[in-house]
């Protein structure tokens, strides 16, 4: 039979991971709020500040992984709680990528200060920035709650992200082919859309591994993706 103490020791043990999560949650949802911000109102300090505050989201995540590997050697959890552990070391990952998107936001930032401005575009990018950072927000919230319903709509919800994307798209091809005076401002446009588009990506793969942690099943039917654009381009820098 198992002892009661020893249960409550692993369950301090994940209440204090999974305190370390929602930290490392709120400030990747403030990074995405302030480099949007940041890129629709020309703040070239805000933009600076997102990517000098990517290291305390990096030192989480590494705080995370530090810490549940010590659970599962010092507690040797039972599957399901293994399973939790593991999750939790998932959604560190996925949130540390979508910081250094916001930090890679603000570095694109900084060059489009020198740049003329696209019309309509850095503020369809911050209503795009604020869908991803609501669907973080509902994919912690069902983390929390163990609320697979939420995480499924997160999880619908990655289709219109993609929309957004796509119409973006076009509208920068528009702008380039009228203009060449637009090219390198919309090329820089178009990575940061492309960098929401993906944090997009990660807050459904956060719903995904919520599902799985709760029902212990990955979803199998492939999820809504709604970019239908011809080509990609690597992102990251």
């Amino acid at each position: 039979m198992n002892d009661p103490h020893i249960l409550s020791a692993f369950d301090r043990d994940l209440e204090g991971i999974q305190a370390l999560i929602m930290k490392m949650g709120g400030l990747v949802e403030v990074a995405i709020s302030d480099a949007t911000k940041a890129l629709e109102t020309r703040d070239v300090e805000l933009a600076e500040q997102v990517r000098k505050n990517d290291a305390a989201i990096d030192a989480l995540e590494e705080q995370v992984n530090i810490e549940a590997a010590r659970v599962i050697a010092i507690r040797a959890p039972a599957a399901s709680d293994l399973r939790t552990i593991l999750t939790v070391m998932k959604l560190a990952g996925n949130l540390e990528r979508v910081g250094d998107y916001a930090k890679n936001l603000g570095k694109r930032t900084s060059a489009l200060v020198q740049m003329p401005v696209i019309e309509g575009a850095p503020g369809a990018l911050r209503r795009m920035g604020r869908q991803v950072e609501n669907m973080l927000h509902d994919a912690l919230d069902a983390f929390v709650q163990g609320d697979v319903e939420l995480a499924i709509d997160v999880r619908d919800r990655d289709e219109e992200v993609d929309q957004m994307y796509n119409a973006l798209f076009r509208e920068f091809l528009t702008f380039m082919m009228e203009d060449p005076r637009n090219i390198s401002a919309c090329m820089h446009l178009h990575f940061i859309a492309k960098n929401i588009e993906r944090m997009g990506d990660h807050a459904t793969s956060i719903a995904e591994q919520v599902i799985y942690n709760v029902t212990g099943e990955i979803p199998d039917e492939e999820r809504p993706k709604g970019d239908n654009t011809s080509y990609t381009f690597e992102t990251m820098e």
